[in-house]
């Protein structure tokens, strides 16, 4: 048997391993042909270069940096978020922390590849390696992306030990791969305290890793003269950006298992009434910042800066930018901010909104831009092929495929977590809050030898 003994509910994060619905099958064949469909655009491209795609001169940037800089964004979701959940030991976090970090290392492999290929030759990227300039932002990009990747996957498989041990004693399928993988666990003291000691140390290594990530992809944009760009508020912009779509991601991804899962009993009402406080949070700092990126804008009124300004808001662009308000600011809030309509289906809508809300950011701080450069081309447009079309929604059916993946050989749910918290988070909790609260001396003498006791 297992080295620990587990609690008879919690079959249920076991289930989605050993059980497999019908629905499961279909919905792996239909996003298995979405993938191959985008694999085959990219191939076309490939064969015929870029020209296969919509981007010309000017706007040489387009889908594929649009979504490297999302799929990036996204992943701010897992680690920084349950980073920050453990170090300020929020006990709600237990349920929640798996799902985050899974969500980090998929769209991160996903949204490495793009820079890729946007190149066209993929060869191309080695040059960054042979000669590459440590002036370079790209540089810079490549590095931190890699160390983050790194990081956060480290960070993943640290905290599942426990649970690969779990399903190492269970027997079944794939044995041998989690004999592996559980380098031995046994739950002993000794090993419990090395696997704290290790996510203590990668907690805190990850929180400045994935803030550096999005801080230097953003210096890509704002280290050039380009109208639209050349900003000293666009690190930490782009950083609560990152934040606010990684968090709706994780809400949405959360429902989606929740139901198909049916682990109503895991993530509960109260999880996603958090989440959501979190999130308007974010979307009200998330609005401070873009109001005060087009405000000093449009005060300073420099012809070059005011085409793109007015190309957003007025120009060919506004449809997009106004939804992005409406998406990203107007609807969450009023959603959020309502007792009545915050529940998990309100959420849910606001989370959607904020993950189209932010792809639409992303664009339209791309293409404006590079339609309205500073030298005296006329204005550009850009309309997307289907090829570009075709990559980006193999993009997101890789990401569904491998979080349906992950979910069929690991727990989605961390078990030891959730035993852990049965067992021993409600006296700590008691305890800290005692400890926080003034009390009567005679209180404190009590707690004094409890303490002496324990």
């Amino acid at each position: 048997m297992s080295y620990v003994d587990l609690h008879d509910e919690d079959e249920t994060l076991f289930r989605p391993i050993y059980e497999t619905s019908k629905s499961f099958y279909i919905a792996v064949v239909v996003l298995t042909g979405v993938f191959l469909f985008g694999l085959g655009c990219y191939i076309h491209q490939l064969l015929y270069g870029l020209g296969a795609t919509g981007m010309d001169e000017p706007v040489s940037w387009a889908f594929y940096i649009v979504d490297f800089v999302f799929f990036i964004g996204i992943s701010h979701a897992g680690t920084l978020i349950s980073a920050i959940l453990r170090l300020s030991k929020a006990e709600w976090r237990r349920p929640i922390t798996r799902m985050a970090e899974v969500i980090t290392g998929i769209v991160l492999a996903i949204g490495g590849l793009h820079p890729v290929i946007d190149l066209g030759r993929p060869d191309r990227i080695l040059h960054l390696f042979e000669r590459g300039r440590l002036q370079s932002p790209l540089l810079w990009d490549l590095t931190s992306v890699t160390a983050y990747f790194t990081a956060s996957t480290i960070y993943l498989y640290i905290p599942m030990i426990p649970d690969i041990a779990l399903l190492r004693d269970r027997g079944g399928k794939l044995q041998n791969l989690y004999k592996i993988l559980a380098w031995g666990y046994k739950g002993t003291p000794k090993q419990k305290h090395a696997l704290e000691k290790a996510i203590n140390i990668l907690m805190v290594m990850v929180i400045p890793i994935a803030i550096s990530v999005h801080t230097i992809i953003a210096w890509i944009f704002g280290m050039t003269l380009q109208p639209g760009w050349h900003s000293t508020i666009f690190g930490p912009y782009f950083v609560v950006g990152a934040i606010y779509s990684g968090i709706a991601a994780l809400v949405i991804v959360m429902i989606a298992f929740r139901k198909l899962y049916h682990f109503e009993d895991y993530l509960k009402e109260i999880h996603f009434q958090y989440l959501g406080t979190l999130l308007l949070v974010v979307s009200l700092l998330w609005t401070y910042f873009t109001f005060a990126e087009y405000l000093t804008t449009f005060y300073g009124h420099e012809p070059a800066e005011m085409r793109v300004f007015d190309y957003k808001f007025i120009g060919a662009y506004w449809p997009y930018f106004w939804l992005m308000v409406l998406v990203n600011f107007v609807m969450p809030v009023i959603i959020l901010s309502n007792k009545k309509t915050k529940t998990i289906k309100g959420i849910l809508v606001a989370s959607i909104g904020v993950v189209i809300g932010m792809w639409l950011e992303r664009l339209i701080i791309i293409i404006p831009t590079l339609a309205n450069p500073r030298l005296p081309y006329p204005t550009g447009m850009y309309t997307p092929s289907i090829t570009e079309l075709g990559i980006a929604a193999a993009a997101t059916s890789a990401f569904i495929l491998g979080f349906m993946g992950f979910s069929k050989i690991f727990p989605l749910i961390s078990i030891w977590e959730t035993k852990e918290g049965r067992e021993s988070s409600v006296h700590e909790v008691s305890m800290r809050l005692r400890e926080y609260l003034p009390g009567h001396p005679e209180e404190a003498k009590v707690e004094a030898s409890v303490k002496a006791e324990l």
